[in-house]
């Protein structure tokens, strides 16, 4: 401030600056805008491919800010959002942005942890994609940062947990269509990427829109190759969490939150051959849940690579067995059995005379619909609450439970834990797989 501006002066300057940020012409706040009083200003880290559906999900609000480390993969969010500034790193954009209210996070898994924790400390709303983190030390640590701040809205883009196929589901299992569950088998026809393979050697340029080195992140160098990027990481421990890490936040969504699953006694891992850098090509994990308040002990099997559960006796033989190969879910109860898809979706008894008389006479609906993922995140920012995925309380126990699965397969044994607090007590497993240690300028 020079000796010449007075006091008046600064404070009038800075409500100007502050208003120029915050109050955004109608011609510029891109498609689906609603123009409430409190409108959000939103940055988005990660935004080619789904990170452009969730830019997309978001245009209700403000998209001020987008951040890409390659300039080809953000070219149509950069075509369609003009006015929002532009950013390659993360840290650099957070560090300077201090106006944003809320951060989406749409990147490799590996980067997930250190823009979910660096933005939480910043005090920002945070919408992570699915899953949390990589690692279990990396959930943990989340978990933890979010309980300590409830005022800040945290979501888990595992858009499922926020429609309307997981509430029926809940509402059929509270209300005993099946009778007491025993057993849910999951699957996915994941990977759709190479997994069970070795690092390639060959050389290749670094493409000019891409900065690898921020693409990397947290993560050890190692050279650019085609086979990381832009889409096949998921395979690669060191950035993905394969077939499990895709899709198992949605498909084991339901199990866990309606049977309040918590920790597993037990992951006993099968899987095909074992590579050192990537999840293998098929897995079938069981999980082990000891009773819990009231509910017995359960069986969970997740399975990918395509490998499917036997069909129900009562699911009719003329019908295609699984219903769908992409992804779902099949419940198995002392009363019967019922299927639901990938996000819990459409579900259905699987004896078709019985579904039809619950379809005349459903349960009561006891549990809220939402408008959707980003709105029910949004709507719990302005209300000071959190919505149904947050950090702590649903999405951070959930996505535990899934790398503690792909733990197990990595480790090519059965992992052991205790029940109650989560601790493992398998010894040997290798540090670095349940945190891993960060590049020179990247932490948690």
């Amino acid at each position: 401030m020079s000796d010449t501006l007075s006091r008046r002066d600064a404070v009038r300057e800075l409500a100007t600056a502050a208003a120029a940020f915050t109050i955004v012409p109608r011609h510029v706040l891109g498609r689906g805008y609603r123009a409430p009083s409190d409108t959000l200003n939103v940055a988005c880290i990660g935004v080619g491919g789904m990170g452009y559906n969730d830019v997309k999900g978001m245009a209700f609000e403000n998209i001020a800010i987008l951040c890409d480390v390659d300039d080809r993969s953000a070219e149509r969010a950069y075509r369609e959002w003009p006015s929002a500034r532009r950013y390659r790193d993360f840290r650099v954009m957070l560090e300077r942005e201090r106006g944003i209210d809320a951060v989406t996070i749409t990147t490799p898994d590996h980067v997930h942890a250190a823009a979910a924790m660096m933005a939480l400390k910043l005090g920002k709303h945070v919408y992570c994609q699915k899953p949390l983190a990589r690692t279990v030390g990396e959930v943990r640590a989340l978990k933890a940062e979010a309980a300590a701040r409830p005022k800040q809205a945290t979501q888990m883009g595992n858009q499922g947990h926020a429609g309307e196929g997981v509430r029926q589901l809940r509402e059929w299992i509270e209300a005993g269509v099946i009778g007491t569950v025993r057993r849910v088998e999951c699957w996915t026809n994941r990977p759709i990427w190479p997994q069970g393979i070795n690092r390639p050697t060959e050389m290749h340029n670094v493409p000019p829109t891409l900065s690898w080195d921020l693409w990397l992140g947290p993560a050890a160098e190692r050279p650019y190759h085609p086979g990381y990027a832009p889409f096949n990481w998921r395979g690669w421990w060191d950035f993905g969490t394969g077939a499990m890490g895709d899709m198992a936040c949605h498909i084991m969504d339901g199990a866990f939150w309606i049977l309040d699953l918590k920790y597993p006694s037990q992951v006993i891992p099968e899987s095909t051959t074992l590579f050192a850098e990537t999840a293998p090509k098929a897995s079938r994990i069981t999980y082990e849940f000891p009773a819990r308040n009231g509910r017995p002990a359960l069986t969970v099997v997740w399975r990918d690579g395509g490998i499917y559960p036997p069909r129900p006796e009562e699911y009719g033989a003329e019908r295609a067995w699984p219903p769908d190969i992409e992804g779902g879910q099949l419940w198995i109860g002392d009363k019967g059995t019922l299927i639901a898809g990938t996000y819990g979706a459409d579900p259905q008894l699987c004896d078709a005379a019985r579904h039809a008389a619950l379809k005349s006479n459903p349960p009561a609906v006891k549990y809220p619909r939402t408008e959707g993922v980003f709105k029910e995140w949004v709507a719990a920012i302005k209300n000071g609450t959190q919505p149904g995925s947050n950090f702590a309380g649903h999405a951070g126990p959930l996505t535990e439970m899934i790398v503690l699965g792909n733990l197990a397969v990595r480790a090519g044994r059965t992992v052991d834990l205790d029940p109650n607090t989560g601790a493992i007590r398998t010894t040997g497993i290798p540090g670095d797989w349940l945190q891993p240690t960060y590049r020179t300028g990247w932490n948690l």
